[in-house]
């Protein structure tokens, strides 16, 4: 990106703008003295503004004993600060037809609210307040112990979603990628309120912050809205002249594993997940594997889809995924199943991954693939809350933000041999698996051979 947005009255820098986006607006960018950057991008067409406050800390950030602290920390962000109670907070974006919510992720945390343009400037004193004056109260921290216990039960009850889980655990191990997001039972009942405190105060500071909105909106009256939110916490003066903390870095190529984790569960399903390390986010190979991806179970003309679903009725669901961190990544097969059907479900997702590796894919599929995916992206983009969230993950995760046209670029730059290349690479490494059901003997001694 080049060119730049105006400061404010000197009060701010800004770094990037004039940029033409997804949304056919601008995007620009502000960075404030005390190292919280603001970032925009406008759509002039919609009456619509999502706001979003990112934070850089995720549970890879995590001590064993910390396990899940970064989660509880989101919930407890909405029960009441120094100028709003819990009910002040829900109600005040209730009273306009707001939407508010939280997500945590292995690297990051965000925090967003979407409303009508004109209600922007609340959205963003109550997303700021609850940022940077949450007091954690002992009572609440208390009383959401038991709802994150419920959360984690629930999530418990979801095997299509818990396999997930098992699989990171069986790709990275004890390690904080491999651990689960929301801790576990044990984790989650030994904190305390000073425990979560101290990891407020050092995650939550403006530099680890950045501020992004997408919609009919002005970034110059953003920025000053921003500022003030803060500066009434005093955290921009608290870090000023301190630098916005740098988009994580490094090389720690996951090790091939060949683990088998099995969960035995009295389930109408079975469900699996067969994968193996890939690219992180910084690797550029990272775009010829989504583009294999795509090609193997991205959608319904997709490998896997017309193996399994189409051609022999096998499972409802089943695709195939990456994940990018920054310093190492992973690609995995989902599939939902009849628990008599997983050896033939698990063979034919094996089957398909070694032709790949071996053989490569053809053109007319590999040139589907590109399309689908160049599709998925720009539509992807069509609403005002996912421009917001391309704008945050790309400022905290890559420090810039990349155009349409340029990751349609990326994506159609992308060759037939390359493709070939990273299937070679990625699919021929040794997989491991994770597998939720109700199983039999045989069944368990069938799945370690299969990755074996």
């Amino acid at each position: 990106m080049s060119g730049g947005g105006l400061p404010l009255a000197g009060r701010g820098r800004a770094d990037a703008g004039g940029t033409a986006s997804a949304g056919g607006g601008e995007v620009r960018k502000t960075v404030l003295p005390g190292g919280l950057r603001v970032v925009t991008e406008t759509v002039p067409t919609v009456r619509s503004a999502t706001l979003g406050i990112w934070a850089h800390v995720g549970s890879r950030d995590e001590t064993p004993a910390l396990g899940g602290a970064t989660h509880y920390l989101e919930h407890l962000l909405f029960k009441g600060t120094r100028r709003r109670s819990a009910l002040d907070i829900s109600a005040a974006l209730d009273a306009v037809g707001g939407e508010m919510n939280a997500f945590t992720a292995k690297e990051f945390t965000c925090y967003y609210a979407r409303v009508l343009d004109s209600d922007l400037p609340l959205a963003i004193d109550v997303l700021g307040d609850m940022l940077t004056g949450s007091v954690l109260d002992a009572a609440e921290v208390e009383a959401e112990r038991g709802v994150i216990l419920e959360e984690i039960a629930m999530t418990e009850d979801d095997p299509g979603d818990c396999v997930h889980d098992l699989f990171a655990r069986a790709l990275m191990g004890d390690s904080p990628l491999g651990r689960p997001v929301l801790g576990t039972v044990e984790t989650v009942n030994g904190f305390t309120r000073d425990r979560l405190a101290r990891f407020y105060r050092k995650h939550y500071d403006a530099p680890h912050l950045v501020v992004a909105a997408a919609g009919n909106l002005d970034h110059d009256t953003v920025v000053r809205q921003v500022r003030e939110a803060f500066d009434k916490a005093g955290a921009l003066e608290r870090t000023e002249g301190r630098d916005p903390v740098a988009p994580r870095t490094g090389a720690r190529p996951l090790r091939a594993r060949g683990r088998v984790e099995i969960a035995d569960r009295s389930t109408e399903q079975a469900h699996l997940v067969l994968g193996m390390p890939g690219y992180s986010r910084n690797d550029d190979r990272r775009w010829a594997l989504g583009v294999l991806s795509a090609a193997l179970g991205g959608g319904m003309s997709s490998r896997l889809f017309q193996e399994i679903r189409e051609k022999r009725g096998l499972a409802y669901s089943t695709y195939s995924y990456t994940s990018g961190f920054a310093d190492c990544g992973l690609f995995g097969v989902y599939a939902g199943c009849r628990p008599g059907q997983l050896s033939d479900v698990l063979k034919i997702c094996r089957d398909e991954l070694d032709h790949a590796a071996r053989h490569g894919l053809p053109d007319d599929e590999l040139r589907r693939a590109v399309g689908q995916l160049s599709g998925a992206t720009v539509l992807g983009l069509e609403d005002t809350g996912a421009l917001m969230h391309r704008l945050g993950k790309s400022e905290l995760c890559w420090g810039e933000q990349l155009s349409v046209d340029e990751m349609l670029a990326k994506i159609s730059a992308v060759t037939p041999d390359d493709v070939r290349e990273a299937a070679r690479d990625v699919l021929g490494r040794r997989p491991s698996l994770a597998v939720i059901g109700p199983l039999t003997d045989r069944q368990t001694t069938e799945l370690h051979e299969a990755v074996a």
